[in-house]
């Protein structure tokens, strides 16, 4: 079985995956440039003494990584968190080991592991507040045998990728939650 410092050497860092970036590359780098970290430095000096590793599963078609990742990229600057990415549909052995709810290959998932390799914390695939958000959007669309699911679906999607995009409130109840995932390790 492939260890997670295995896996972590497996992955691509951050700018190699900015640079692949086919889909959202623009929305999530106007998150990632206009996303002011808190002046958090108790916790930050923290994440600097834990060293941590951070794994990512992810894929740049992801809305949810979109949001995500730009504000996570800031946090491991800061914590001097090193990362390593690994495409979800490339690693899936990996993959389902951190199924959401047990069973969808949801994305992003930040996996935290100490210098041993050894797991201290994950984090994915959104903050608990935009579940709900998510949730309740998605509960107002048609049947999926309507005919015009398709298309609901479609102007439901472009809305959540704007709404991330645009809604600072999501950034900061992004950072709130996985800073409580780090504080929690």
């Amino acid at each position: 079985m492939t260890t997670l410092n295995e896996w972590f050497d497996k992955g691509i860092n951050i700018d190699a995956y900015l640079d692949a970036m086919q889909t959202h590359k623009e929305n999530a780098m106007y998150i990632y440039d206009h996303y002011e970290l808190p002046a958090d430095t108790d916790f930050f000096n923290t994440l600097r003494t834990q060293k941590l590793r951070a794994i990512i599963l992810t894929e740049d078609w992801c809305g949810d990584a979109m949001l995500n990742l730009p504000i996570f990229y800031h946090i491991a600057q800061a914590g001097a968190i090193e990362v390593s990415i690994l495409y979800r549909d490339k690693n899936l052995k990996l993959m389902d080991q951190y199924l959401t709810n047990g069973k969808s290959r949801s994305i992003p998932i930040i996996i935290f592991i100490n210098q041993n390799g050894d797991e201290v914390a994950r984090w994915g695939p959104r903050a608990p507040e935009l579940q709900v958000y998510i949730d309740e959007s998605f509960s107002s669309l048609p049947d999926k045998d309507a005919p015009e699911y398709e298309e609901k679906r479609d102007q439901m999607l472009t809305f959540i990728t704007k709404s991330y995009r645009d809604n600072e409130d999501f950034w900061h109840r992004v950072y709130a939650s996985m800073k409580r995932g780090l504080l929690e390790a």
